[in-house]
């Protein structure tokens, strides 16, 4: 048994030997086994590189998420206001229920929220890069029924009040 798979072991080298060392074609075989390796080493690189970058843009957003005080201190007020916005629609349920001004890094949320969130979203904007301090004159509700209707629907974009006055 040993015999013969030495016999078909050699018979097999023998045949790729002759294939690849022909005087006539050898040299082009070789040529494309050596251009699929180095096309193959390129294509690793490229893999590698690739995953190594999603992973870092990966572990950067991680460190956002989970280090909030790592944030850049806003530029402005507006730019403030518009990230406590942004962050209450993650912590509330009806975010637009609540206004939010602010001036030299002073917010002053009103509005209305419902009971079991108002915690929630005074720590949230206390923690927020830029944040001074905040004033809490909100109105917190047990249920969405005590909340009224209007409020649901939210402060309105400067646009879309102009568009309902013009018609």
């Amino acid at each position: 048994m040993k015999d013969k798979f030495s016999l078909l072991v050699g018979i097999a080298a023998g045949a790729l030997a002759m294939y690849y060392l022909d005087p006539r074609a050898g040299r082009r075989r070789r040529a494309l086994v050596r251009d699929r390796m180095v096309a193959a080493g390129h294509d690793a690189s490229y893999f590698a590189r690739r995953k190594a970058k999603r992973a870092a843009d990966r572990l950067k957003g991680y460190l956002v998420a989970h280090r909030p005080g790592r944030l850049a201190r806003p530029e402005s007020d507006q730019q403030l206001h518009d990230r406590i916005r942004a962050r209450l629609g993650h912590v509330m349920h009806h975010s637009r229920a609540v206004e939010v001004d602010v001036e030299h890094g002073r917010v002053r949320l009103r509005g209305h929220v419902l009971r079991h969130e108002m915690d929630r979203v005074i720590d949230e904007v206390r923690r927020m890069a830029g944040v001074g301090s905040v004033a809490n004159q909100l109105i917190s509700h047990e249920t969405e029924a005590g909340i009224p209707q209007h409020a649901l629907a939210g402060p309105r974009a400067p646009a879309q009040r102009a568009a309902q006055a013009a018609s």
